[in-house]
């Protein structure tokens, strides 16, 4: 019993696989983040410009 638990302990196999995923969730999260917090400037230079060509075409 003590060996396999031993055995158990030391196997590392999928360890990896665990390591990415996570990995990739903290990427996905921290992505999420700065994109939702941009979003506004981003739309305030998009309706800027919005406002420049329209008086422009007129």
């Amino acid at each position: 019993m003590h060996s396999l638990l031993k055995a158990f302990w030391q196997e590392e196999e999928g360890q990896d696989l665990v390591e990415y995923s996570l990995l990739l969730a903290f990427i996905a999260l921290a992505a999420i983040a700065l994109l939702s917090s941009a979003g506004g400037s981003i739309k305030t230079i998009w309706t800027s410009i919005n406002s420049n060509l329209t008086s422009a075409a007129s």
